[in-house]
């Protein structure tokens, strides 16, 4: 059964995006129950393949590349070529694949049953489902790919999706303008990926990984510098690291659930499973390495200062991604990409898990300011059991997923430089205080939301489903590492002791600010300055307008009209009016009178002999 399944791996991709065009084409027609269960099929398929792979793969010996295990499945076709050259296109599972399949098989399911419940009284129900399982399929087919070509692929589709789903209310212009944004930010990273890509061409011909993998350690140090660091930014700018990340925060405009899956556990830690893809790339580029840890550790610290003063729930938990993002990203900085992989799939399933818990509230109490909820806990008893559970994990309390994946990042960067391990641990301090801050804002206190309402059954059954990982996957760690041949490491309790105890003094500071916040104390004119600095990501987009966009603008309106209104349309227009004047001018010699055509002729014909006569001599 287990090889029947894998010959169909295919399917991944081709079944999701058959299953978009079905909803697209007949959606309408069909009953409205039965649309989330057809398009839940496309998820369900992830999940058979990558369990079947992991099956393949468990127990087997490590193959002789130490970043992966041995492939369960693969297949190559020929795409395009050019003489000696060619572009194959195929897909290839190991353990790493196999895993992430899982990981955006579940989720993706999870949030198919959730909208259901969600987006119950949305008129684009049909669309909204054909776009999610056309993500689903592209994310796939990154996650599959065997080749940069491949992963390119499906790195632009699921970019794509991602600017339709955040776009998907379109008629709200906030949408539009956060659809916008995202996409022309992370094309920024993309063209610096296709960047890497012609490097790594003209320096081994090929881009398949297998080879990459092989011949990186044979390039040129400079060759693989430029390389893995142009790969390095289309990392970033895909997982919205600093400098990249002020899109993700604007990307809560779309719906709550799309949030879930793609910018919490799938599409935003593509960057981080591109770098685990390709590491051998990186460990011959030590450049490339401090590029993501500088830029991990600066988004994990700054997108937690941030997240402290945000109102909007759902702001709260996209600057939590960012900043735990950055923790993979540090990892990946220090060499322990296998400890970022382990933080990617154990951060996917409490996130998805507070984002969903997230529009649960937003459904139920009918705002997604913090501030105007309150005492939710007894009017949603079962979404603050979620939300707290979640909360659990992402701010690494003993016994859940996070604090042993979280625990394990913070511990191998600090082995590398006390200092970046300290600002990790700040870092986890201030995840603390945020999600205090908002657990007391949103579920404790008097009640705001009055006629606030536990969600139906369809939006609590997923969140049911991934309290199980949130509480219980880090436990499966050991079982991840021999998965991807690497050696699972004790806990290092001096390490996650500092980090317990700095956890549990950002959550009492963090409870105290929601007290305050309630009292509403009268804050002095600096404290103003200060949260309004923080509360704007410290003006970090109006600098990016300033420096970057207003200038681009004004630049292009010269160009439009020096080299296209002046010299383009100038050529092109005068000669009409030139061609138009000659046409008018000549156009008077046709008068019809036979006299003065005769004496034209006869003028015409002595002008001609005077010529020649003077041409002759």
């Amino acid at each position: 059964m287990t090889d029947f399944v894998l010959t169909l791996s295919w399917s991944v991709v081709v079944f999701p995006f058959a299953l978009a065009v079905v909803i697209a084409a007949v959606g309408r027609r069909t009953h409205r129950a039965a649309v989330p269960v057809i398009a839940s099929l496309g998820p369900m398929s992830l999940v058979a393949v990558g369990a079947a792979a992991l099956t393949r793969v468990a127990g087997t010996a490590a193959s002789s590349q130490p970043w992966t295990s041995a492939i369960a499945f693969s297949a190559r076709y020929s795409w395009l070529s050019a003489g000696d050259h060619g572009l194959p296109v195929g897909y290839a599972i190991d353990s790493l694949a196999a895993v992430m399949l899982v990981v955006v098989g579940v989720v993706a399911l999870c949030v198919m049953v959730f909208s259901a419940g969600y987006l119950a009284e949305d008129d684009g129900w049909n669309r909204y489902y054909a776009l999610l399982c056309l993500f689903t399929g592209s994310m796939a087919g990154l996650v599959i790919a065997d080749s940069f070509v491949s992963l390119f692929i499906g790195w632009e589709l699921v970019g794509a999706c991602s600017y339709l789903l955040i776009g998907f209310w379109y008629r709200k212009s906030d949408a539009v303008a956060a659809a916008v944004k995202a996409f022309l930010t992370t094309r920024v990273g993309d063209v610096a990926l296709m960047l890497g890509l012609a490097v790594l061409w003209s320096g081994l011909g090929s881009l398949q990984f297998e080879d990459v993998a092989r011949g990186a350690s044979t390039l040129p140090m400079h060759t693989a510098a430029v390389a893995a660091v142009l790969v390095a930014l289309g990392a970033m700018g895909k997982s919205a690291q600093f400098p990249f990340h002020g899109w993700l925060p604007d990307a809560m405009e779309g719906p709550t659930p799309v949030s879930a899956l793609i910018h919490a556990a799938t599409m935003v830690a593509a960057g981080v499973y591109l770098v685990a893809r390709v590491w051998p790339l990186f460990e011959a580029a030590p450049v490339a390495r401090m590029v993501l840890l500088l830029a991990g550790v600066t988004s994990a610290l700054g997108a937690g200062i941030i997240a402290v003063v945000q109102r909007d729930i759902k702001k709260v938990l996209a600057y939590s991604t960012i900043s735990q993002l950055g923790f993979m990203f540090a990892a990946l900085g220090v060499g322990a990409w296998d400890a970022a992989f382990f933080h990617l799939v154990m951060h996917a399933g409490f996130k998805a898990l507070l984002f969903l818990t997230a529009g649960s509230l937003i459904h139920g109490a009918g705002t997604q300011d913090l501030t105007e909820m309150g005492g939710l806990r007894r009017r949603m008893p079962i979404t603050f059991v979620a939300w707290i559970v979640g909360t659990g994990a992402l701010i690494g309390v003993p016994g859940f997923s996070g604090f042993f994946s979280k625990d394990a990042v913070i511990e191998r960067v600090w082995y590398t430089s006390t200092v970046l391990g300290v600002a990790l641990v700040l870092a986890a301090g201030l995840t603390a205080l945020y999600m205090a801050r908002a657990t007391r804002l949103a579920f404790f206190g008097e009640s705001v939301a009055v006629s606030a309402h536990e969600s139906p059954p369809s939006m609590l059954i997923p969140l049911l489903v991934l309290v199980v990982p949130a509480i219980g996957a880090g436990y499966a760690g050991n079982t991840l590492y021999g998965w991807l041949s690497r050696p699972s490491e004790p806990i290092a309790w001096g390490v996650a002791s500092a980090a317990l105890l700095v956890m549990v003094l950002g959550a009492s500071i963090g409870w105290g600010l929601a007290r305050r916040a309630a009292q509403a104390p009268p804050r002095s004119a600096f404290a103003e300055k200060t949260v309004a600095l923080i509360e704007s990501g410290f003006y970090w987009d109006a600098a990016v307008s300033r420096l970057i966009v207003e200038p681009t603008v004004a630049a292009m309106r010269a160009l439009w009209a020096v080299v296209d209104r002046l010299i383009t349309d100038g050529l092109v227009e005068g000669s009409a009016a030139v061609a138009q004047t000659l046409g008018s001018s000549l156009s008077r010699l046709q008068s019809g009178n036979a006299q003065t055509y005769s004496a034209v002729m006869v003028f015409g014909v002595l002008a001609m002999l005077a010529a020649s006569a003077w041409f002759g001599r």
